[in-house]
């Protein structure tokens, strides 16, 4: 399972509105028989790759998959039907598909005698393909916050200076983080401050994420760097705005605007409408507390520097309402890693992961 789970995550990024899936088809003996990954919305699902790699040899293989087979026709044919024909005696798979449409996929394989195992190294599977779950289950894309900052929650000096408070090895992590999510998103202050160009750089490759500007009357220096042609852009802007003309088939969309700022529901919406399964906020700290304030922060990514800039450093996070600690943004600690000088912290809102069922019953 942990071979299906790193090709999974080998394709974070690209799949959307899918999931990232792999799977690995076993002899009896564990002899790797053929490999799969879903490479992306109409191409073959994991397991037709991984069967069309073994040819003939499937039948009476045990085929290992992070997600449970489908049962839908869509662009392709259902994963199920597929192994049923190649002949798979046993199926090992650990998540349940949450989906009405394409769930129900281990049952149906039990009632043609196939044996089935469900749950099977479920929480690295979940940790790999969490940005689809979360977001299919929330039917909304899956908000990761991303912050470079001190130990005491600073993004810069009083003097504006943030260029670097990390180092450079936490820097290329940050961009490898970009090319996993859908879209990343910066607000107007930020973009004015720093001109970000929000594309894939220190040797990343990949699909480069939609860039989503906020900008509620639509003005952006057209040398703006997010204007050029290396990714997609979407400036969303108040629904009174003149509709700004961008090069490079760049777009704008419009959305309601309050007192708050953007009514961000509306744009979870549109980018679900979109096809957009997960979203990277980059800036700024007003923003997040406007994301904080209506409970979408699924999950945060912060790049914590050995630094103190005491209170007059701007803070990573601005006041979203939390006077008590009750009202606070409660975390729950992820993965934790050394970069360099920082600290990489992988943090879980406690309401996405309360979004995690438990096992079926009926999982083996």
């Amino acid at each position: 399972m942990d071979r299906a789970v790193a090709l999974a995550r080998s394709h974070l990024g690209r799949t959307s509105p899918n999931p990232v899936v792999g799977c690995v088809l076993l002899d009896a003996r564990g002899t790797i028989l053929g490999e799969g990954v879903h490479r992306g919305a109409g191409n073959p699902h994991a397991e037709v790759e991984a069967l069309r790699a073994a040819g003939a040899r499937a039948r009476g293989a045990t085929a290992v998959v992070t997600l449970e087979p489908c049962t839908h026709t869509g662009r392709t044919g259902p994963c199920t039907g597929a192994l049923l024909a190649a002949g798979v005696a046993r199926v090992l798979y650990a998540v349940p598909d949450p989906t009405p449409r394409a769930g129900g996929g281990a049952a149906l394989l039990r009632a043609a005698g196939v044996q089935v195992v469900g749950d099977v190294r479920r929480e690295a599977a979940e940790h790999a393909n969490e940005l689809w779950l979360t977001s299919v289950r929330r039917e909304r894309p899956c908000v990761t916050w991303k912050f470079g900052g001190t130990l005491d929650g600073r993004s810069g000096a009083a003097d504006g200076t943030s260029r670097w408070i990390t180092g450079s090895e936490a820097r290329a992590d940050a961009h490898r983080l970009r090319a996993e999510h859908d879209a990343v998103l910066v607000g107007a202050g930020t973009l004015r401050a720093d001109d970000p160009h929000l594309g894939l750089r220190h040797g990343v490759l990949g699909k480069p994420p939609l860039r989503i500007v906020l900008s509620r009357d639509g003005v952006l220096r057209p040398d703006a760097r997010v204007l050029d042609a290396a990714a997609p852009t979407l400036v969303v802007t108040a629904e009174n705005a003149v509709a700004a003309r961008l090069p490079h088939g760049h777009e704008t969309v419009a959305l309601p605007y309050d007192t708050e700022g953007l009514d961000l529901t509306a744009l979870s919406r549109e980018l679900y409408r979109r096809g957009l399964r997960s979203v990277l906020l980059e800036g700024g700290a007003a923003l997040a507390a406007g994301f904080a304030r209506r409970g979408m922060l699924d999950r945060a990514v912060c790049y914590l520097a050995p630094l103190f800039l005491g209170a007059n450093g701007r803070p990573v996070l601005d006041e979203f309402g939390a006077d008590r600690l009750a009202d606070g943004l409660r975390f729950e600690f992820g993965e934790i890693d050394r970069l360099g000088e920082d600290l990489r912290c992988v943090l879980r809102t406690r309401t996405a992961a309360e979004l995690r069922p438990e096992p079926r019953p009926d999982s083996g």
